[in-house]
């Protein structure tokens, strides 16, 4: 595995935990983003981190991405529409 960005670190304390943080450069070169799910694994020589998916929209996020034209709007029924039993 070659290095494509490297820089030195030190590891510190975060309450009970210890932490390190992803610098910007790093974080870009990575493709790394605020929320997103990482996969955390020991492996020989060291700690190797991988994206596991994407991140997790805020709820401002999703509403802003709504657009009822593209998602079909609401529907307000003024009746039963279906096999509804009262």
């Amino acid at each position: 595995m070659t290095a494509i960005v490297s820089v030195d670190q030190t590891i510190q304390e975060w309450g009970n935990g210890l932490a390190v943080r992803i610098t910007a450069k790093v974080a870009k070169a990575a493709r790394f983003t605020r929320g997103q799910p990482i996969k955390v694994e020991v492996v020989e020589g060291g700690v190797f981190l991988r994206t596991a998916g994407k991140p997790k929209l805020t709820l401002a996020q999703k509403l802003k991405a709504y657009d009822p034209a593209t998602h079909g709007g609401e529907v307000m029924a003024t009746g039963r529409v279906g096999p509804e039993v009262f």
